[in-house]
């Protein structure tokens, strides 16, 4: 068979437990699923520095956060470096690939190529600054039939508020990404492979998806937020008047309304997602036998949890990702496991799909790649992942974290404060387990695991064997000098 197309797709603050195969009680994501059930799903999946730009720089290089030199958006850190010696699409590009963006990309400067050979973006508006504008606000111009703009719903970039979006759906930047996403298919150059990133910017806020997928959840009920024995810290009444507030108690209400928005969200891409489906199994059936589709996220939302909303933190809302990988149908091998229970992260990304080309990795990647534990081997994985974010809304959010999907240790260190939480048994994290006789000695191992990630970059967070946090913001030496491996 010849080089197998990848069509790599990704959402934008998508939380991991907002899938219905991963048992959430009311979100509807039928083709999703159905992408799980013919493939694999990682339910413990991560981002290891959960906010777009460091988590986007893992994606497209396949290295952690160390070697990116992007440690969150913050203090001492920086955009998407655009001269990486190796990126995703540039790899595939040289192994022979067309390589295509559509929406999203967040990098710096504005049409930084990122390794695409061509891009169609939805920046959400960041062009503005530079006096640009991307290709979906020239098209909207171009299509609506009024005086109206994206915008005009009146919902900022980072709000918990929800309502419907307020014009035709067809004018969604939802809809719009997977028009340009099959136009680019059904237009490709036939005598090469395609790398095709949908890239949505959605379900970020604004959570205003289309009426219909906005009262699909606001006519029933949703599910209360997880308030934690420890959440208290975030109830303050000031911050949360704030229609962009990072925390803060709001009524049962506004939590309804804004969770039928960010759930209409994640439904109107899952229809997106049947679109294409539906689209390659009528007019492209044999290149959709041959074409390997991953479906992820760069980070989650914690959509009121713990009075908390937007990401950055270290908890479940925020920090785990949907992750499916679905082989074509012509894939010469079995799905061994539907369900990996590995724990994987964004950076696996980049070698998982250069292993299912047939594509050499790179020095510079430090990612793995998920095929063998799809195959049913998970003989060496790692046994855990190290996560963090800087200073970025208040010294309060600053984390680090390791987890294996199992347990959870947090150190916040900008106010010396650790959480322990066991998610087999408390996936919501309500219950701070680090004072718990029980797990003492459990707790004291994963504390060991921090301290040995933290002590090996030899970076001044670990003193005499313990956890130390300096007044300056850590920093990578990364961050300006590329790494090669």
């Amino acid at each position: 068979m010849s080089l197998p197309n990848v069509i790599f797709i990704m959402a934008d603050q998508m939380r991991g437990d907002s899938l219905g195969c991963d048992g959430h009680p009311v979100v509807e994501t039928p083709n999703l699923d159905h992408l799980a059930a013919r493939g694999t799903r990682f339910p413990h999946a991560y981002t290891a520095v959960p906010s777009c730009i460091p988590a986007r720089s893992t994606v497209m290089t396949g290295m952690d956060q160390w070697h990116t030199g992007v440690l969150g958006m913050g203090r001492g850190q920086g955009p998407i470096p655009n001269d990486f010696p190796h990126t995703l699409a540039g790899t595939l590009a040289d192994a022979g690939y067309a390589t295509h963006l559509v929406g999203k990309g967040h990098f710096s400067p504005q049409r930084a190529d990122m390794g695409f050979q061509s891009a169609e973006l939805d920046e959400s508006g960041r062009m503005f600054a530079q006096g640009l504008r991307d290709e979906y606000r020239q098209w909207f111009d171009r299509e609506k039939k009024r005086d109206i703009t994206p915008d005009d719903h009146g919902v900022n970039w980072n709000a918990w508020i929800g309502r419907p979006w307020h014009t035709e759906e067809y004018l969604h930047p939802t809809a719009w990404t997977m028009s340009r996403a099959i136009h680019y298919i059904s237009q490709r150059d036939r005598s090469r492979p395609f790398f095709l990133n949908v890239s949505f910017a959605r379900p970020h806020s604004p959570y205003v998806p289309p009426g219909w997928y906005f009262d699909l959840y606001h006519d029933r009920e949703t599910p209360p937020p997880f308030i934690g024995d420890w959440a208290d810290m975030h109830d303050v009444p000031f911050d949360a008047t704030d229609v962009n507030a990072w925390r803060g108690r709001q009524s049962d209400q506004r939590i309804h309304r804004g969770r039928s928005g960010y759930y209409g969200e994640i439904s109107f891409i899952d229809t997106q997602i049947g679109r294409l489906k539906n689209w390659m199994d009528r007019y492209e059936p044999e290149a959709w036998s041959n074409t390997w589709v991953v479906f992820t996220s760069d980070h989650g939302d914690m959509v009121g949890d713990h009075h908390l909303w937007r990401k950055t933190y270290a908890y479940e809302g925020s920090a785990r990702i949907p992750l499916i990988i679905s082989p074509p149908a012509g894939w010469s091998e079995e799905v061994t496991s539907p369900v990996a229970d590995g724990v994987a992260e964004l950076r696996d990304i980049m070698p998982t799909i250069l292993d299912a080309a047939g594509v050499d990795r790179p020095p510079t990647v430090t990612g793995h790649s998920l095929l063998p534990l799809i195959r049913g081997n998970a003989d060496g994985w790692r046994t855990h992942i190290h996560g963090e974010h800087c200073w970025c809304y208040s010294p309060e959010q600053e984390m680090q974290y390791v987890t294996d999907g199992h347990r959870k240790f947090v150190w916040l260190p900008r106010i010396g404060r650790k959480q322990f939480f066991d998610l087999d048994a408390d996936p919501g994290e309500c219950r701070n387990m680090v004072n718990d006789p029980a797990f003492r000695d459990e707790i004291e191992a994963w504390q060991g695991l921090l301290v040995a990630e933290l002590e090996a970059r030899d970076c001044g967070w670990v003193v005499k064997g313990r956890l130390h946090c300096p007044d300056e913001p850590l920093v990578s030496p990364y961050k300006d000098v590329r790494y090669r491996g």
